[in-house]
């Protein structure tokens, strides 16, 4: 067990000791998507759903989750985050949205699970705002698609299957 960074040697989780990493420039890319009723679509887009802005208040939901990732993940560092975008683009051949992350820091351990919580918002918060006029909806594909920096370097992930 101990070849697992949150374990101890007696299977104990733990914090991971980050103090002797280097700081580097960090990033991570997440990626999911949000299916739902093609109507579903065409009505977020035109912003004629009974709670308003939907894009735009899943892109700063997603932003603002980012920031509280170590409050969600157990053992997972808090960063300070130098920059955080979050992207919901409508995709009418899904039909549904695409969501997607950028996160980026000067630090000593990764921000995949600040990408990864930014984009599992985002999905959380159009769910929420459009279940009302679409319970067919489904969250999934989240994944890391890119990462940059870091000991073990940079990684970009193959297609989706």
């Amino acid at each position: 067990m101990s070849e697992l960074s949150h374990l101890d040697g007696a299977g104990r989780a733990r914090m991971v000791d980050v103090a002797d990493k280097a700081v580097t420039d960090r990033t991570a890319i997440a990626e999911g998507v949000l299916t739902c009723a093609a109507e579903t679509v065409t009505r977020a887009v035109a912003g004629d759903t009974p709670k308003g802005a939907v894009i735009a208040t899943a892109e700063l939901a997603g932003v603002m989750a980012a920031k509280r990732t170590a409050e969600l993940i157990p053992l997972c560092h808090a960063l300070p985050l130098s920059r955080v975008e979050v992207t919901v683009t409508a995709d009418p051949t899904l039909p549904g949205f695409r969501i997607r992350s950028e996160a980026r820091t000067l630090g000593r351990t990764g921000v995949e699970m600040e990408a990864l919580t930014a984009v599992s918002v985002a999905g959380l918060i159009l769910f929420d705002m459009l279940k009302a006029i679409d319970r067919t909806m489904t969250i999934g594909e989240i994944r890391v698609v890119e990462k940059r920096g870091g000991r073990s370097g940079d990684w970009t992930a193959g297609p989706a299957t």
